[in-house]
């Protein structure tokens, strides 16, 4: 098992230098609040890394793992209401505006 495996590329984090390796990405999700860690998306991202660190699974798919939770935390902090709409069932009400719509 290589946990100093590096990426292709560099995962940006929100907080201190990209993740280079395997291990900079673990140590970043093992400094995560527990109520984070136990989200769906870190779970996914975690068993991603952990597959390409016993060579079952590929590097991509490890960063993809990682950049796909990072996003969707930045979704739910951007926009909590949608979130909780979402999880109890329901159709988000109003749109979310992007910067496209703020050129118009």
């Amino acid at each position: 098992m290589s946990w100093d495996r590096p990426f292709a590329q560099p995962v940006p984090l929100p907080k201190g230098p990209p993740a280079q390796t395997l291990r900079d990405a673990a140590d970043y999700i093992r400094n995560l609040p527990q109520t984070e860690r136990d989200r769906q998306e870190w779970r996914l991202a975690v068993q991603m890394l952990i597959d390409a660190a016993e060579d079952r699974g590929p590097m991509l798919f490890a960063r993809m793992g990682i950049v796909r939770a990072l996003e969707t935390d930045s979704e739910s902090r951007l926009h909590p209401e949608q979130q909780d709409a979402r999880r109890q069932g329901k159709k988000p009400q109003g749109k979310l505006k992007t910067d496209r719509d703020a050129s118009i």
